[in-house]
């Protein structure tokens, strides 16, 4: 939700033209991402893998470039997170999240320093929505799921998190108004 990503473009660069099922690569590759975001496999594996899937002579420099300029900002969510940051809200950064993308991400988007901590699945060894990510970042930050808003725009994220009892907001970009007319009103009443 802070940033929309995509994947595809940026890896199709490093399929030759030559190579037969680009598609079915792709599709391969990406089923392999909850490996690399639980850090079940490390980011040196799975590069050298996907480079082998892809079917490339890219270096493991080129892959790593590509597999990190899959992001667009979401504007009025950084300017929304601003904001709460500014009024004093704690603000925590709940991510599925690999460690070719982590920490290069924190300096690439400076306005991640809003938060004041992260719940990284590389780090947790779970991703969303795996009840154990919820439960790490509840006794970790010693959250109080019913005064905590939990935004997320996974549907089954949002239902674990309606489960373990947080104020939750499903996300969508294309209604961002709505979010943050629920979240001054939520705001407001608490």
């Amino acid at each position: 939700m802070l940033l929309e990503f995509d994947f595809r473009p940026s890896l199709e660069c490093l399929i030759p033209s030559h190579i037969q099922n680009p598609t079915e690569r792709l599709d391969q590759l990406l089923q392999r991402r909850d490996a690399l975001e639980t850090g079940i496999i490390s980011p040196k594996h799975f590069i050298l893998w996907a480079i082998d899937i892809l079917g490339g002579d890219a270096t493991e420099a080129q892959f790593q470039h590509a597999w990190r300029q899959i992001f667009t900002v979401n504007k009025p969510m950084w300017e929304c997170v601003t904001k709460l940051k500014a009024l004093g809200h704690r603000l925590i950064l709940f991510s599925n999240i690999n460690a070719i993308h982590c920490p290069w991400i924190f300096d690439a988007y400076p306005e991640f320093a809003n938060f004041e901590h992260a719940v990284l699945s590389f780090e947790t060894g779970f991703i969303k929505p795996q009840r154990e990510i919820y439960q790490f970042a509840i006794a970790s930050h010693g959250l109080i799921p019913a005064n905590t808003f939990y935004i997320d725009d996974m549907a089954e994220n949002i239902a674990i998190g309606k489960a373990f009892g947080f104020q939750c907001w499903q996300y969508d970009i294309n209604e961002h108004p709505a979010f943050e007319s629920w979240l001054l009103d939520s705001l407001n009443s608490s």
